[in-house]
């Protein structure tokens, strides 16, 4: 009987709490970048490496620049 072991994946710790931001502005679109996949989806916070705060913070503001039309909803 063999054993399939998971690797684990290493702790990835916020980069948004070292840069210690308070505020994802929805108009700075380079930040927004890092988090947004090229589909135009917003990348879980298992990938992206964010705490629950800042990633609730990113969803917001990519919704908001969605509604000001300024990132796409999804690119096909």
């Amino acid at each position: 009987m063999t054993f399939i072991r998971k690797r684990k994946m290493p702790n990835k710790k916020c980069k948004l709490c070292a840069m210690k931001i308070q505020y994802i502005d929805y108009k700075d679109l380079n930040m927004l970048g890092d988090f947004v996949s090229e589909k135009g989806k917003i990348m879980p916070k298992r990938i992206n490496g964010n705490c629950a705060k800042h990633q609730r913070m990113v969803r917001n503001a990519v919704q908001r620049a969605r509604h000001m039309c300024l990132v796409p909803y999804t690119k096909d």
